[in-house]
């Protein structure tokens, strides 16, 4: 993996991580259930267990993809997936900041909202589109019994 993808990776990663931590105080720091009516048991239990699932989401995306790219067993596919489902849900986040923004009452709440998103994004975009179009060693990237290293020279198995 080239630098700059492990270095945008750990940026977007932090990032996500920090923005899921933050996301598990968000509720009582903001006070969102005092705006749900006290009768609304259920709507609060939804509120919390979207939150608490979406927090747990965003630490989990964060730390697998920096597992993924500094892991010894990583494979390509692995990297491409996890950073592709990643780019879909930062992607996801931009595409609803510009649509209904949030932070509308403070504009720069809502476009620092919006660049710190587009910043994620834009780290996770850039490693994926260097992966997917880094040169392959072919032979490299072969399964040891479908290619013999002796004396050096390579013989391999028809595929």
């Amino acid at each position: 993996m080239n630098l700059l993808v492990r270095i945008l990776v750990i940026i977007g990663s932090s990032a996500s991580i920090g923005f899921g931590v933050w996301h598990f105080f968000v509720p009582k720091a903001w006070k969102w259930y005092s705006y749900i009516d006290a009768n609304a048991t259920e709507l609060v239990a939804a509120v919390r267990a979207i939150n608490a699932f979406f927090s747990l989401s965003l630490v989990l995306f964060g730390i697998v993809n920096i597992l993924l790219i500094y892991g010894d067993k990583s494979n390509r596919y692995s990297i491409i997936v996890m950073l592709a489902a990643t780019c879909i849900l930062w992607l996801t986040r931009v595409a609803f900041q510009l649509i209904n923004p949030q932070g509308s009452l403070y504009p720069g709440l809502q476009y620092g909202m919006l660049s710190a998103f587009v910043v994620i994004t834009l780290c996770y975009l850039i490693s994926l589109l260097s992966i997917l179009f880094q040169k392959i060693d072919t032979v490299a990237q072969l399964p040891t019994w479908m290619g013999i290293l002796q004396k050096n020279h390579m013989f391999c198995l028809p595929l």
